[in-house]
């Protein structure tokens, strides 16, 4: 009999377990950055980058730029920083985003450059707002043909995005009449990284502070990899269930890489890197100064620990956040 999408999904994930487990003994599915976009990331793929406004997953984007990936179509609700340096690489051929900018801090150079001058070559732009991407997720995460909306009403973004469509609601309106409705397709990105506080070996993952769409992003992906500031016991993951956002079968890799998020912050780990925001528009305006910029601390580095030490300790203690706990709770047991 053949199995549900879902079904061949869970059937993968698990394959994927059992391959990692009898290649790394107790690793469960825990790889280095390098082997996860060597395993996951094709040339001409569909990847999901998602984290919003911390947890950035800046480090996997980093390492595409280095494995030289190309043709990508990258999908980022808020397109930033990360992939202003994937465009300017040469990564990216079509970008779906419903922001595009610098994070209150200016503009993205490069992205500019593709989407107003073809500058050096043309970006296909798939334009939503905030809420039709999240929509876009849920439908594919939920399997779903398309997803419907109300917030388009009045909008010129249907005018510009053919992806944006009306369907005739078969259920009648409050006032008996016929109601068309906005509707947006499904995304099913080949793959998505998303960056969070810790995960187990196995792939439970727990996030807290704001949260995006890191479980929608992941659950429509065909293949999904978390990238943590910290591994723990699975004691830890157990003693707080409800932090976890992510459950282990719907990840397929694991990989520890602190400080993976800079220049945004990880809640509880570190702060935001406000200067370098501001510093970027004035990098990424210059063409030749930002390819100077990926030639010293992309392609420069090794990996992102190299990026990290490059950056130093002194740096880092700038960035560090004080302890703020959240309390406990009790969940009781059977006597």
């Amino acid at each position: 009999m053949a199995l549900a999408p879902w079904g061949r999904r869970i059937r993968r994930v698990r394959d994927t377990v059992e391959r990692t487990a009898g290649a790394g003994g107790g690793a469960g599915k825990v790889l280095s950055m390098r082997e996860a976009v060597a395993a996951f990331v094709h040339d001409g793929d569909t990847v999901s980058l998602e984290g919003f406004t911390h947890l950035i997953p800046t480090a996997a984007g980093h390492e595409i730029i280095r494995q030289g990936r190309r043709d990508l179509t990258v999908v980022r609700m808020t397109a930033d920083i990360v992939v202003d340096q994937m465009l300017a690489a040469g990564c990216v051929t079509r970008l779906v985003s419903s922001f595009v900018g610098n994070s209150s801090a200016g503009s993205l150079g490069e992205l500019r450059r593709r989407i107003e001058h073809a500058d050096p070559e043309p970006l296909v732009y798939e334009e939503y707002s905030h809420y039709g991407m999240v929509c876009r997720y849920l439908a594919g995460a939920q399997r779903l043909p398309f997803h419907p909306l109300r917030s388009y009403a009045g909008s010129d973004l249907p005018s510009v995005n053919p992806g944006i469509r009306k369907v005739t609601s078969p259920y009648p309106a409050a006032d008996g009449s016929t109601e068309e409705i906005y509707v947006v397709p499904p995304v099913h990105p080949d793959v998505t990284f998303i960056h969070a506080q810790r995960a187990d070996r196995r792939g439970n993952t727990q996030i807290w502070g704001l949260t995006g769409v890191q479980a929608e992003a992941v659950y429509a992906a065909e293949k999904a990899v978390v990238v943590v500031e910290e591994l723990v016991a699975d004691e830890v993951i157990r003693a707080d269930p409800n932090r976890t956002l992510v459950p282990a079968h719907a990840v397929d890799a694991v990989v520890l890489c602190p400080r993976g998020a800079h220049p945004s912050f990880a809640q509880g780990y570190y702060d935001r890197d406000n200067a370098f925001y501001r510093a970027w528009s004035a990098i990424s305006k210059d063409p030749a100064r930002l390819r100077g910029w990926l030639e010293e601390w992309v392609y420069g580095t090794a990996d992102h620990a190299a990026y990290v030490a490059k950056l130093g300790e002194e740096f880092w203690a700038g960035l560090a956040v004080g302890d703020a706990p959240s309390g406990s709770v009790d969940y009781g047991r059977r006597l």
